[in-house]
């Protein structure tokens, strides 16, 4: 039989005590089972029993059975835990009254805390603020006091259940068998009544992960367990085995059970300890997960910054190779110029036995001599080219239509002192000889004194100091002596500007045909040689030797100088060139009376449009001489040196 402790009612059933509770007995209209005092709050009813029936309460401690009369419910809305003080001879109906309200609150919606045979309703909630209780079992008649924490889980109404007997976790709330020995009734009515008439003095703990306020940090501890078996699923299997361990040192503490940490082989006297133990277990694994991604990203961040300056040094260390092999390419190097390489040269010629001594010290004997005269010595040199094509192209060639050839002009080859780097001197030279034979270049220029390339750098030097080219100046820091530095077109420019000699720098600056060629250059050289003969005449002679001086080509690596220009049958063009890079022996069989060796001669200088296929070329033509005013105007003009660019 079931006595509902409110008004008595005796049922059979369970299920009919639950219906009986929640009909009869709402949570707000709750009555003393001492008194007639009813329709009150269940603090109201618990502060009204415990001052009004202190002395009954005292008589009934330990006699009541069923029907205990302090054994009061706590509703579920009460916002923070409420101790509730039981008889041992309750404990056996506290977990009964646990495991009927796992299984059948939860199911129906809502769970039932029995406690002395009598039933409270208890709204089952998820959330873990309105599901704890803690119980505490004391009486005079049992010898000692228990506590039983009850703690649900969000799922089912499980949770912790501790024993207080095992004195090694203090608080304030426990006591041993031995102190309930020699306490008195009213003095365990006091203590009692000094607990529950001053709710409000005691001390509060807020959990940090949620708005829970409990009186007692050991439940805010466990609440926090919670929190954290949620969270972790790792943590959770960790206190589950630790909980675990607990009950079983709670039953078994009297007989000295020893306790192994499941994370490590370290053996704890009692479960608190082992408890303490585990939770640093899990501090140094949230420590190290906390720092961790930090020592990391310090690590990648350490390692970029490494393989970012090797990539530097790395790129440093290949451009500054870069940069020495094109001031080696180029003559800026510091390695010397025109003397020193030719006598290097020579040595080494001597030292291989190629050259026999007599001849080195002759060669540099003649070196310094053209040194010293700043005239070139003519070894060099072969004269009367052009007149030997005039003849050649006169008896043969007849697959030509047309063919023009610029004004006498001599051939100029690379010695061993300028062998790489010196093809930009020798073409001017080749220049500077056709210009000394025309009359209107006569007056500034002196006839047959062709400079050395030592004193054409002088030269260069001193149209820079005029103000010609301030930007190949910088390029070139102000110095071409003692060098081996290449020159281009914009130094040839400027130097005849120097000399009172008009060019014109055109700019052939990408490929004008199929397959990367230039048309449009073959095109206006055509034009150039051929608008000085046509004048007057109805039809041209098939081989015509214009008074147009040679013309400057210029491209990347290398420079040549154009001397005419074939027109086919077919209307393709063909361009003649002398390249400084020829030797004197293969030049000269131009001038041999033998036709086949003349035929092969003139085969190295044809250059057909297939034959050019560099980006770009750039082309110096002279067109007559400079009054000072031009030349003035001209020297002004090139602070700013632009080409005229084709197309």
């Amino acid at each position: 039989m079931l006595t509902c402790e409110f008004c008595g009612e005796e049922l059979v059933l369970e299920e009919d005590m639950k219906t009986h509770l929640l009909l009869s007995h709402p949570e707000n209209d709750m009555g003393c089972p001492l008194c007639s005092w009813s329709g009150v709050a269940y603090n109201e009813l618990r502060f009204h029993i415990n001052t009004t029936h202190k002395e009954k309460q005292d008589h009934d401690g330990g006699g009541a059975e069923g029907r205990g009369v302090h054994s009061l419910v706590r509703p579920s809305s009460s916002p923070t835990p409420t101790t509730t003080i039981v008889d041992n001879h309750y404990k056996q109906a506290i977990g009964l009254s646990r495991s009927e309200g796992s299984e059948g609150g939860v199911a129906n919606g809502n769970m039932f805390d029995t406690i002395g045979g009598g039933f409270s309703p208890r709204t089952s909630n998820s959330t873990l603020e309105s599901k704890e209780q803690i119980t505490e079992a004391g009486g005079e008649s049992g010898g000692g006091r228990a506590v039983a924490i009850v703690e649900p889980t969000s799922s089912v109404s499980t949770g912790f259940l501790r024993s207080a007997q095992d004195s090694s976790r203090p608080s304030s709330r426990h006591c041993n068998a031995e102190e309930s020995v020699g306490v008195g009734s009213a003095e365990h009515t006091e203590v009692k009544q000094k607990r529950f008439s001053s709710p409000l003095k005691e001390k509060q703990f807020s959990c940090p992960m949620c708005a829970l306020v409990c009186t007692d940090a050991f439940i805010l501890q466990e609440h926090v367990e919670l929190h954290l078996l949620e969270e972790s699923p790792a943590e959770e299997a960790v206190l589950g085995a630790t909980s675990s361990t607990e009950a079983a040192s709670s039953s078994n503490s009297s007989g000295g059970k020893s306790y192994v940490c499941p994370l490590c082989s370290v053996v704890c006297g009692d479960c608190y300890s082992l408890q303490e133990h585990v939770e640093l277990h899990l501090d140094y694994g949230t420590a190290n997960s906390a720092v961790s991604p930090g020592s990391d990203l310090r690590l990648a961040r350490r390692l970029q910054e490494e393989e970012k300056q090797r990539r530097k040094e790395q790129e440093a260390k290949q451009e500054a190779e870069e940069f020495k092999k094109l001031q080696r390419q180029f003559g800026v190097d510091g390695r010397g110029a025109y003397r020193k390489q030719m006598e290097r040269t020579t040595e080494k010629a001597v030292s291989q036995s190629v050259m026999v001594p007599a001849d080195f010290h002759n060669k540099r004997d003649e070196m310094m001599e053209a040194l010293t005269s700043r005239v070139d010595n003519g070894r060099t040199r072969t004269q009367g080219v052009l007149g030997a094509l005039y003849v050649y192209y006169q008896r043969e060639a007849r697959d030509c239509v047309h063919v023009w050839l610029s004004a006498d002009t001599d051939h100029y080859c690379s010695s061993e002192g300028d062998k790489g780097w010196g093809c930009g001197y020798r073409n001017f030279q080749m220049l500077l000889s056709s210009l000394q034979k025309m009359e209107p270049y006569t007056t500034s220029l002196s006839e047959g004194s062709v400079p050395s390339i030592p004193r054409v750098q002088v030269l260069i030097e001193g149209a820079w100091r005029e103000g010609l080219d301030p930007q190949g100046a910088t390029h070139f820091n102000q110095r071409l002596q003692g060098t081996r530095a290449w020159i281009g077109a914009t130094e040839i420019y400027a130097l005849c500007t120097s000399l009172r000699v008009s060019a014109r720098v055109l700019d052939f600056h990408q490929p004008t045909g199929p397959g990367a060629t230039h048309p449009r250059l073959f095109e206006w050289v055509k034009q150039y040689f051929s608008q000085t003969a046509t004048r007057g005449a109805r039809l041209p002679p098939r081989v015509v030797q214009t008074t147009q001086p040679p013309l400057y080509l210029q491209h990347q690596g290398h420079s040549r100088s154009i001397v005419g220009v074939e027109q086919k049958k077919n209307g393709s063009l063909c361009l003649l060139l002398l390249d400084p890079g020829c030797t004197p022996g293969d030049v000269r069989k131009l001038l041999s009376q033998d036709g086949s060796t003349v035929s092969t001669a003139v085969c190295r200088m044809r250059k057909f449009p297939g034959n050019l296929k560099h980006r770009q070329y750039q082309v110096v033509a002279v067109e007559g001489v400079l009054s000072p005013v031009e030349k003035q105007t001209r020297i002004l003009n090139s602070r700013t040196l632009r080409a005229e660019r084709i197309p």
